[in-house]
């Protein structure tokens, strides 16, 4: 049984997800630079504005990890799972993740930030107005 509350075992997961997110975001951003595009200045300026904002969350989760007294640490990895130490406050928990799990939800985080989180951000639509007839 874990003694993490849910809220902060999020935080701790959050440092283990974002650095992935942003590893892909940059080789992505490797790949839209080298391809032949006719105009790829729209592809690079969104995933680096992507990355902008995943590398505040980052920052944002970095900073309540230590003034919580938190860590996250990688212990091993083999085909199937992935070990992370979990440290919070004096207590130490291994936790295994299964490696398609961490691939779906890294998949998932990537939908969020290329683009569901405009549509959450968006106000409740109303009906919109017809065009004005000049």
């Amino acid at each position: 049984m874990t003694r993490i509350p849910e809220n902060d075992r999020n935080i701790l997961e959050q440092a283990i997800y974002l650095p992935m997110v942003l590893t892909i975001l940059n080789r992505d951003l490797q790949i839209v630079d080298k391809s032949p595009f006719k105009l790829k200045r729209p592809y690079l300026e969104l995933i680096e504005e992507t990355m902008k904002v995943i590398q505040g969350e980052l920052a944002y989760v970095k900073k309540y990890m230590r003034v919580n007294k938190m860590k996250v640490e990688r212990l091993q990895s083999d085909d199937a799972f992935t070990m992370y130490m979990f440290l919070y406050k004096g207590y130490e928990e291994h936790h295994n993740y299964f490696n398609p799990r961490l691939r779906n939800r890294v998949e998932e985080l990537l939908r969020h930030y290329l683009f569901r989180r405009f549509l959450e951000t968006k106000a409740p639509s109303e009906k919109p107005e017809s065009p004005r007839q000049a």
